[in-house]
């Protein structure tokens, strides 16, 4: 019943932002803004509060207090009316929050009895799904757990706890219940292409939701994504009081600490703050600097309106993908085999390649008798071998199927390749001046500990690598310094629930597609921080599925022992790819 209370109480928020920010079919010629009322998270308070109900037992008590605890209204209110008096007025709950299973049992401790009848410890027992960060960031990680809370029968017959755990402990559904998911956005550290971090604040009070996103962005990149991305905001810019409702529809975020940054700086400040309030207003975001536009001659946007920062993370239009088939490459739209020697020609043995994002290079492992080599050149060209600093070619037993990350020449080209070598080098591949390709091997220490790298898929925005590593489904940012690369701030997602994982690509630039051995889940759609995980439709598909792509705005297409299957959703039905072939293996650009 409380969880069903608080989505009540999230969804009515959201709509009451909606519907004070929808605009109007005329606008008048001036509207003054007015603040939006700011209920406070940690506001002292009387809410109007569910009291625990009268004479509940000791393990109710704690159960409740449990569901409570994800209420962070009015300085978690909720949970405190569970609190003995002293300890309601003491308790300061830490920053972080551990997130369980739904399924968590309340026991009395067998181990710690009490001479005193009015004196109880209760032990909560549950499986923790995650962590939510000081950041605002969900870090997937499941494990058992158990905590031990006292609790104390008041003179008036009721049980209340007297101590427990700093830790705030709250149940999956109640957390979501409670919570909204907020991508956040920032830069990729060496180019402009736009990239989300996802992020979890408050969804009550909602005259507060825009400034909690707000001062999430201003707090910069989660941990995760620390070294990976970069911000625009300069250091101390901050926003010049709350947000504000005007009557035409608009909501105004007025700035102060930005007004010496050049024009195109204020661009992709413009394109941060209203991407990252896109979840809590679908209407138009007036931006303001000491006053005055912050973009000069524009000063309301909406996200259509903004500068396109995401055409290097997206494949071109006209590329509608590829297959290798029996050794050779084919086009996906209409079967036929691609010009060259990795099609038409048929002098490469093609194991697997991958296309770059503006379709003009093709990265192809191809076989050497019982090694694979790395071939690299432009679309239906020669491709030459990749050498290794002494002259001999870039080898192994294996080599992971090839991904391109988004960098580009001099001359535009793309100049950045990946892969693995026999499960524990990560090698990078870029290219040269001159034409050539060199090789540097990527510090993935943290990643190796796991165990062998089957399958790397960098995002096509390049600030994150997808991994398959022991069959698991592992997930770290690209931090780049001067000379060096490095994968960090490795995530394990939906462990325990994830198993089997052989192939995965980037759906988007938030969420993966895995292709497992799952027998009930040959395919899942899981978001880059593992907080759930949803299965498509296993109709049709003949187990093992061994290969998957997917891209944006693309039907996924999967293989299985028949050939290829493509849709669109988790909902679909799989239907036969026009062109399938049996131990046909797709990809899309990236």
């Amino acid at each position: 019943m409380r969880a069903s209370a608080a989505r009540g109480r999230v969804l009515a928020a959201l709509l009451v932002v909606f519907a004070l920010v929808a605009g109007c079919a005329t606008v008048p010629e001036e509207s003054q803004p007015v603040a939006v009322p700011q209920g406070e998270l940690g506001q002292a308070a009387n809410p109007d509060l569910q009291q625990p109900e009268k004479d509940i037992d000791a393990l109710t008590v704690v159960r409740d207090f449990v569901h409570a605890s994800a209420e962070p209204l009015h300085n978690n209110a909720a949970a405190r009316l569970y609190l003995t008096e002293a300890t309601a007025k003491d308790w300061h709950p830490s920053t972080t929050m551990t997130i369980i299973d739904d399924q968590f049992n309340t026991v009395y401790a067998a181990n710690e009895p009490t001479d005193d009848p009015n004196q109880m410890v209760v032990v909560v027992r549950g499986s923790r799904v995650g962590t939510l960060g000081k950041d605002n960031a969900f870090i997937a990680g499941k494990s058992p757990v158990e905590w031990r809370m006292a609790v104390q029968k008041q003179s008036d017959g009721q049980w209340r706890i007297s101590s427990m755990p700093d830790d705030l402990v709250v149940a999956y559904s109640d957390f979501t219940a409670n919570y909204v998911r907020v991508p956040v956005y920032f830069f990729a550290q060496d180019s402009n292409t736009i990239v989300p971090d996802l992020r979890y604040v408050a969804g009550v009070p909602q005259s507060g939701l825009a400034d909690r996103v707000l001062q999430v962005l201003f707090s910069g990149p989660s941990d995760q994504l620390s070294g990976a991305v970069r911000t625009a905001l300069p250091e101390g810019a901050r926003t010049d009081g709350s947000v504000l409702a005007t009557g035409d529809g608009a909501l105004v975020v007025a700035l102060t600490g930005v007004a010496d940054q050049a024009p195109e700086v204020r661009r992709m400040i413009a394109a941060q703050i209203v991407l990252s309030l896109q979840t809590v207003t679908p209407n138009r975001v007036r931006l303001l600097s000491d006053g005055n536009p912050l973009v000069d001659g524009q000063a309301e946007w909406v996200p259509s309106e903004l500068p396109s920062y995401t055409t290097l993370a997206s494949p071109s239009a006209d590329q509608l993908g590829l297959m290798v088939v029996g050794g050779r490459i084919r086009s996906l739209a209409d079967g036929t085999l691609i010009p060259g020697q990795a099609g038409q020609g048929g002098a490469y043995d093609v194991v697997s390649a991958a296309q770059s994002l503006d379709g003009k290079q093709l990265a192809i492992v191809d076989r050497d008798g019982d090694r694979q080599r790395l071939r690299i050149g432009a679309f239906g060209r020669d491709a030459q071998l990749v050498l290794l600093p002494g002259g001999t070619p870039l080898s192994g037993s294996n080599l992971s199927r090839p991904t391109w990350r988004p960098t580009a020449t001099a001359d535009g080209t793309a100049g950045e390749v990946w892969t693995v070598e026999d499960g524990y080098t990560v090698v990078r591949v870029l290219r040269s001046s001159d034409g050539s390709w060199a090789t540097q091997v990527v510090n993935a220490e943290d990643v190796l500990a796991v165990g062998p790298v089957s399958v790397l898929r960098l995002s096509r925005d390049g600030t994150r690598a997808a991994m398959v590593v022991n069959r698991q489904l592992l997930v770290a940012s690209v931090v780049r310094a001067q000379d060096s690369v490095q994968l960090r701030g490795l995530r394990n997602l939906q462990t325990g629930s994830l198993s089997g994982v052989v192939d995965v690509d980037w759906l988007s630039q938030d969420s993966l597609v895995a292709a497992t051995t799952m027998p009930g889940q040959p395919v899942v759609r899981v978001p880059i921080d593992g907080l759930r995980m949803d299965s498509f439709n296993s109709s049709n598909l003949t187990p093992p599925v061994h290969a998957v792509t997917a891209a944006p705005g693309r039907p996924i297409v999967v293989a299985d022992a028949d050939g290829l299957w493509t849709a669109s959703d988790v909902g679909e039905v799989w239907r036969p790819q026009a062109h399938t072939s049996a131990k046909a293996s797709a990809f899309y650009p990236g």
